[in-house]
C-alpha cells in the first residue's frame, strides 16, 4: 500500500469522478484508475461501484475514514519537517560544560536570540561526561564540552576543536605552593585535592595524569560548581587543578593564587618510568558535538556557527605567564 494509492481513492471517493480526480491530483484518469486498482488488489476488495458517478462500495465506505487520517497525518507530517528545515524549530537545548558557559557562551546566546526570536534556547551546564550522554540520547542538539572521545565516536557525531587551553593550580595565596612561578609536579602530588564530581571529564584528566606519573592523587573532595571550588581552596591547604577559563574570575580575588604547572614529569621517585621527561604543559582540548543530520536544521546550524565566532573570544586564551601574585 502506497501514500499515493491512498490519495487517489481519497480524491476519487471526494470527488465521485475518476477523470475530476486526475485533475484535482495533476495527473491522467489512467494513472488514477491504476492506483485505485492496486490498492483494490491488495485489500482484496472493490472500493467503488463503476458507473456515471463512482460510488464506494461497503468497503470503500470502511476504508474512508482511515484513509482520511492516513492522508492528514501525512500532511501534517510534511509541514513539521518543512518547518524544520525553514528553520521554525520550538526550541534548542544545548548542554555545556561550567567555564564555557560561564566565560565564554554568553555573547553567543544573546546574539543567537536576536537572529531567532521565536526560538527558545535551553542551556544547561553539565559535565562533559553527562552533557555527552544526554546529546547521544537526543536530549539536546549541540554539546560544549571536554573531549572525550569514547562518546563521541560514532558516524552520526560531528566534532570540532574550538581550542585547548592549559590546566593551571587554584590555591589560597598563602598556600607554600605560591612561591613557584611554576609548581613542579613533584611538589604537585604533596598536596590534597578538591576535584569536579565524577562524570565530569576534568576528574578523569586529572586522574588519568596521575596514573601516568605512578603517582597517587590525593583526592578529599568533590565538587561542582566554580564558586565552591573558590571558597574551599581559599580557606587553606587544598589546590584544585582546573583549566584556564575556569579560573577567569579568580585572578581578580587577592586571596587567591594561580599558577601554571612546570612542563616536566617528576622525577625518578614517583616516576612510572623512572626518569624525568619533558612534557607539554597539560591542557584539555574543548570541543563543540552535534550529529551530522542536525546540522540541516538551520537553527542549529547557525547557534554552531555563532559558537565557531564567539568560542574563544578573540584573545590567547593559552597565555598563562599572568597570575595573580
Amino acid at each position: 500500500m502506497r501514500l499515493e494509492q491512498i490519495q487517489a481513492f481519497l480524491s476519487v471517493a471526494e470527488t465521485g469522478s475518476f477523470q475530476q480526480a486526475a485533475g484535482k491530483c495533476g495527473v491522467t484518469q489512467s494513472t488514477i484508475s491504476r492506483q485505485v486498482q492496486g490498492l483494490e488488489a491488495e485489500l482484496g476488495l472493490s472500493l467503488f461501484h463503476r458507473m456515471a458517478h463512482a460510488k464506494l462500495t461497503l468497503a470503500g465506505e470502511r476504508l474512508l475514514p482511515h484513509a482520511r487520517k492516513i492522508c492528514q497525518t501525512w500532511q501534517n507530517a510534511s509541514q513539521e519537517l518543512g518547518d524544520l528545515l525553514a528553520g521554525k524549530q520550538p526550541e534548542l537545548c544545548v548542554a555545556a560544560i561550567h567555564s564555557v558557559c560561564a566565560a565564554y557562551l554568553p555573547p553567543v546566546l544573546q546574539k543567537f536570540c536576536r537572529d531567532y526570536p521565536e526560538v527558545q534556547l535551553r542551556v544547561t551546564a553539565l559535565g562533559s561526561d553527562r552533557a555527552l550522554k544526554v546529546l547521544k540520547d537526543g536530549l539536546v542538539d549541540v554539546a560544549v564540552v571536554m573531549n572525550n572521545r569514547y562518546f563521541t565516536q560514532g558516524a552520526e557525531m560531528l566534532v570540532e576543536v574550538l581550542y585547548n587551553e592549559p590546566i593551571e593550580v587554584l590555591m589560597a595565596a598563602s598556600h607554600p605552593l605560591a612561591k613557584y612561578d611554576r609548581v613542579p609536579t613533584a611538589e604537585l602530588i604533596c598536596y590534597p585535592q578538591v576535584v569536579f564530581k565524577d562524570g565530569y571529564g576534568m576528574q578523569r584528566m586529572v586522574q588519568d595524569e596521575f596514573g601516568r606519573m605512578g603517582a597517587k592523587l590525593q583526592a578529599v573532595l568533590e565538587l561542582n560548581t566554580l564558586d565552591a571550588f573558590r571558597g574551599v581552596v581559599r580557606q587553606g591547604e587544598l589546590i584544585a587543578m582546573l583549566p584556564h577559563s575556569a579560573l577567569l574570575e579568580a585572578r581578580a580575588d587577592r586571596t587567591l593564587a594561580i599558577r601554571p604547572i612546570e612542563n616536566q614529569r617528576p622525577n625518578s621517585k614517583v616516576s612510572a618510568i623512572g626518569t624525568a621527561a619533558a612534557d607539554p604543559i597539560w591542557t584539555r582540548e574543548v570541543v563543540l558535538v552535534t550529529t551530522h543530520d542536525r546540522m540541516q536544521i538551520p537553527p542549529i546550524a547557525h547557534f554552531c556557527q555563532l559558537v565557531r565566532e564567539f568560542v574563544p573570544p578573540q584573545l590567547d586564551v593559552l597565555k598563562v605567564g599572568t597570575t595573580n601574585k
